[in-house]
C-alpha cells in the first residue's frame, strides 16, 4: 500500500489525536461522557478549520476516556467537515471482529468521501478482552491471526482464511466496498521490534507511540522498520509518531495547564500498573527538548516536532492533545495554535 492509496504525500502531515478524555466540569466533577463525545466532535471540527491534516481518535472502555466506538464519533465529525482524514489512536484489533472493524471503517470512508483510515493496535489497556469474552493469555495470538485477516479483506474480494481465534471464511467478502478499491490502514506499536518487522511484513504502514523517554529512542526502530519493508519487497511505506502535548500562548503558561492533568492522569494508571508518582522533575524531563512530551508555546512546539521528524524521518506526526481532566476550553485553544502557528513554523523549518 503506498503512499497514493493512503492519500498522505511524501512531505510530512501533521495530525491531532484524542481519547475522549472527560473533563471536570464548573462543580469540579467531571463531566458526563455524553458531554465529552460532543466535545471530541466539536474539537475535531475546529481541527479541520485550522488546516490540520488528521484527527484520530482512540477507542477505550473506561470511565475516564469516553470514547468506545471512534468510527460513530468520526462519522459525526466527518458530516462537518471536508477536508481533514479521519481515523483512529488506536481500534484494538484483538478484541474486535476484523470483518466488522472493516465494514465500520468502510462505512466511514463512504460517508467522509474516501478520508477515512484505521490505525490498528494491541492497546495498552485490556479492559475490553473480558468485556469482549477473551482471554489475556490469547494476546499475541488474537493479534497475529487478527490482523493477518484484516490485511486479506483489504482487497476487497472474496476471501478464503482460517486461524484458532475465530471462525473461517470461505468466500466471504466484507461489505461496502471503497471507491479507493481498499481502506488504508497502518499499525501502531509501542516500540517491539517484532511489531516493527510483522508491519512491515504486511506492508502497512507504522504509527509509534512516543511517549516516554526521548524520540531519539525510537531512531533503531524506524531504521528497522525501513529494512524489513525493502527485505520484504514493498515500496517506501510512510511512518508516524503519536505524542502526548499541549500548546498555549506561552511556554509557561502551558507547562502550567497540562502539568497537574498529565501527572493526575500518570498516577491513575500508574497505580493499576505499579509504576510510581510522577514528580515535576520527571516532567520537566520529558518536556525539554528531547522528551517525549511536546508541551509549551508555538515555537517551542514547533522546533521540537521538526526535530523529531528529522531525527526519525517521519511522514506524519500527531499531538495526542487530551490528557486527563484537561479542560475542553484549553484544548480549543492548543488545537487552534497547533493548526495556525504550529504547523506553518514546523514546514518552514523543515523547508
Amino acid at each position: 500500500m503506498g503512499y497514493e492509496i493512503l492519500g498522505i504525500p511524501q512531505a510530512p502531515t501533521f495530525g491531532l489525536d484524542t481519547f475522549g478524555d472527560v473533563e471536570n466540569g464548573a462543580d469540579g466533577q467531571p463531566v458526563s461522557q455524553a458531554e465529552a463525545i460532543r466535545q471530541v466532535v466539536a474539537e475535531g471540527v475546529l481541527a479541520d478549520q485550522v488546516g490540520v491534516d488528521y484527527f484520530g481518535v482512540g477507542e477505550h472502555h473506561r470511565a475516564e476516556m469516553a470514547v468506545s466506538s471512534p468510527d460513530v464519533v468520526l462519522a459525526a465529525i466527518a458530516g462537518q467537515t471536508e477536508r481533514i482524514r479521519l481515523g483512529t489512536a488506536v481500534t484494538v484489533l484483538s478484541s474486535d471482529d476484523p470483518v466488522r472493524v472493516y465494514e465500520r471503517f468502510a462505512t466511514l470512508d463512504a460517508v467522509s468521501r474516501g478520508r477515512a483510515e484505521v490505525t490498528l493496535g494491541r492497546g495498552s489497556f485490556t479492559e475490553s478482552f473480558p468485556l469482549f469474552g477473551y482471554s489475556l493469555e490469547d494476546y499475541e495470538a488474537l493479534f497475529a491471526e487478527k490482523l493477518d485477516l484484516f490485511t486479506h479483506l483489504q482487497g476487497e474480494k472474496p476471501v478464503d482464511w482460517s486461524g484458532t481465534v475465530r471462525p473461517a471464511l470461505e468466500g466471504a467478502q466484507a461489505f461496502p466496498v471503497t471507491e479507493s478499491g481498499s481502506l488504508p490502514a497502518w499499525v501502531g506499536v509501542g516500540g517491539t521490534p517484532q511489531s516493527v518487522v510483522r508491519a512491515a511484513a504486511y506492508g502497512l504502514p507504522l504509527v509509534m507511540a512516543v511517549i516516554g523517554g526521548s524520540p531519539e529512542r525510537f531512531a533503531p526502530l524506524a531504521d528497522l522498520y525501513r529494512r524489513a519493508v525493502k527485505e520484504a519487497g514493498h515500496q517506501e511505506l510512510p511512518i508516524s509518531m503519536h505524542s502526548p502535548g499541549h500548546v498555549a500562548e506561552t511556554d509557561e503558561l502551558a507547562v502550567a495547564q497540562h502539568f497537574s492533568h498529565h501527572q493526575a492522569a500518570f498516577a491513575k494508571i500508574g497505580a493499576e500498573r505499579g509504576w510510581g508518582p510522577m514528580s515535576r522533575a520527571d516532567y520537566d524531563a520529558m518536556a525539554g527538548p528531547r522528551g517525549a512530551l511536546f508541551v509549551g508555546s508555538p515555537e517551542t512546539v514547533a522546533q521540537k516536532i521538526a526535530w523529531a521528524v528529522r531525527t526519525l524521518g517521519l511522514s506524519r506526526f500527531q499531538l495526542k492533545y487530551s490528557v486527563g481532566a484537561l479542560p475542553h476550553q484549553q484544548r480549543l485553544n492548543s488545537i487552534r495554535l497547533y493548526g495556525e502557528q504550529v504547523v506553518p513554523r514546523v514546514k518552514e523549518l523543515l523547508s
